[in-house]
């Protein structure tokens, strides 16, 4: 979420074309999952764009209600399997990843129960200033918002891939930061941090993708008979 439908727009387009980006360089299917998470951060984005003009009155109450569901069902529904499941798949070391799948497990029932409190109840949106207030109900909301943050977030510190350890890290800080400001709030700065997750997953992926094919060209030369 962000402080405005323009800022969402613009920030959905533009990580929208990181992500076709970093899909463009998968080299290996593995890294798919991964590199689908920029296209559904700008999805997400897109659509709020749509739920901040139905609450304006710029479109349809119809098509702001359906963006405001849309946008809940990629929150509740789809990031906290997608997210753990992507860093798991793209994960080279098969004990690692079998470690990461208990966080994609966790991730799964986060979002059966969330999903649940939302087809069951009520929910939608408000303007609350600089941000959107989506509302709907979770049955346990402190414990599932813990194990929501602890399946997205744990995955990245366990891998093997520095890069993605780092980001890791710095994920927790912006999320808390994040949270803090909008609890406040004051504001929602979301969509920044979506675009800058964005660049370092596609930055990953282009890099991973070309170490890959030096190794196989220096294997390759290695293995070309020498001639005296």
């Amino acid at each position: 979420m962000c402080y405005s439908p323009e800022v969402d727009l613009i920030a959905g387009l533009a990580v929208g074309a990181v992500g076709i980006e970093a899909i463009r360089h998968v080299d290996d299917r593995r890294n798919l999952a991964l590199a689908a998470v920029p296209v559904v951060l700008a999805a997400h984005l897109l659509v709020e764009a749509v739920a901040w003009w139905g609450l304006e009155g710029s479109v349809s109450p119809a098509a702001g209600d359906l963006a405001v569901s849309v946008y809940l069902i990629i929150a509740l529904g789809v990031v906290p399997v997608l997210v753990p499941y992507a860093v798991m798949r793209s994960e080279p070391d098969r004990q690692r990843q079998a470690r990461m799948f208990p966080f994609v497990l966790l991730g799964i029932g986060v979002s059966i129960v969330l999903l649940f409190g939302m087809a069951t109840n009520p929910h939608g949106a408000t303007i609350g200033g600089r941000y959107l207030a989506y509302h709907t109900v979770d049955p346990a909301y402190g414990l599932t918002a813990g194990f929501y943050v602890i399946a997205v977030c744990t995955p990245f510190l366990m891998s093997s891939q520095r890069r993605l350890v780092v980001f890791g890290v710095a994920n927790i800080v912006a999320l808390t930061l994040l949270s803090v400001l909008l609890s406040s709030g004051l504001i929602s700065l979301w969509c920044f941090w979506a675009a800058v997750s964005s660049v370092v997953i596609a930055r990953h992926i282009r890099e991973t993708s070309t170490n890959r094919q030096s190794e196989s060209s220096g294997i390759l030369a290695a293995d070309r008979p020498h001639h005296p």
